[in-house]
């Protein structure tokens, strides 16, 4: 606190203060908002309530040998992570080659930019909705007419799944551009000027200069894309619903139904459990694999 501000306040500031003790106000909250209902779903998720009044027993691990036994949830599990891994790596290769593109020295690449990260900050449901019509089955309308197609791309169980990736890495590989631009804007010129009077072509500079020096972009945009394909929800849900059938569920759907839909909210918390520890499990694997690759200047 300066010496105006004791003065107007009239109270006397201590030059001993911890300096922990000006982050106190904010790990109260934090505390309230996030922590308290965190350890609030983790008890949920061993009682029967159905999410209404205080009526709940504690039931064990019978939610989670309940979830082992679910069709519906198993199902949900290998859509998430067919999904989570076809929206990591087309996203982040498109990313790539979008930032590539535009770190190139063209006259419209500021307006390029701003072209491919404009997806980003529209809403998903809004997302979902604008692709819903391009997704349109009527071969003479949106995505069918364009390219002289019949397919019922949100409609046909085994075309689904794949049609809503689209729109995930349609709204999100403007997002990992970003990161990726952020990365070779880091890069040194003096190592290309220096690697081309060594003779290397483009595609040498890229694979031995470039491409190293990316690591950090790159486990920031697969640790990013990978947590968001895990728990995707809104484009699923305003899109499709999990239809049709189960052929687009995913665990983060089936949880929302479970509490809102069935009034199981003791078993949708487990549900959510599960997820949580999952994601967090496959985050800590790639921050360890990716960290030990990383190369710095």
């Amino acid at each position: 606190m300066t010496p105006l501000i004791a003065r107007v306040t009239g109270r006397r500031v201590s030059a001993d203060a911890p300096p922990w003790l000006f982050a106190v106000p904010a790990l109260v909250v934090y505390a309230l908002v996030v922590l308290y209902p965190a350890a609030s779903g983790v008890v949920y998720a061993f009682t029967d309530w159905s999410g209404i009044g205080q009526d709940r027993s504690f039931v064990g691990l019978a939610n989670f040998r309940a979830l082992l036994g679910d069709d519906q949830a198993l199902g949900s599990i290998g859509n998430t992570l067919l999904l989570t891994v076809a929206i990591v790596v087309v996203q982040n290769v498109v990313g790539l080659l979008l930032a590539l593109g535009v770190h190139a020295k063209l006259k419209s690449r500021a307006l390029l930019r701003v072209i491919f990260f404009a997806p980003v900050v529209v809403s998903p449901v809004m997302v979902a909705f604008l692709w819903k019509y391009i997704y349109n089955p009527d071969p003479s309308a949106g995505l069918n007419g364009l390219l002289g197609l019949r397919v019922d791309w949100l409609g046909d169980p085994s075309v689904a799944l794949w049609s809503i990736a689209g729109m995930v890495v349609w709204q999100y590989a403007g997002y990992s551009m970003v990161i990726f631009l952020a990365g070779l804007e880091g890069v040194p010129k003096e190592l290309h000027e220096a690697a081309m009077i060594d003779g290397a072509g483009t595609w040498q500079r890229f694979r031995y200069v470039t491409w190293p020096l990316l690591a950090p972009a790159v486990t920031i945009n697969l640790m990013l894309s990978t947590i968001g394909g895990l728990k995707l929800f809104d484009q699923v849900f305003a899109a499709t619903n999990g239809g049709p059938g189960y052929a687009t569920e995913t665990l983060s759907t089936v949880l929302y139904k479970q509490a809102f839909v069935f009034g199981k909210f003791g078993y949708s918390t487990a549900i959510a459990l599960v997820l949580a520890l999952f994601v967090a499990a496959v985050s800590l694997v790639q921050v360890y694999y990716l960290r030990n690759r990383e190369v710095t200047v």
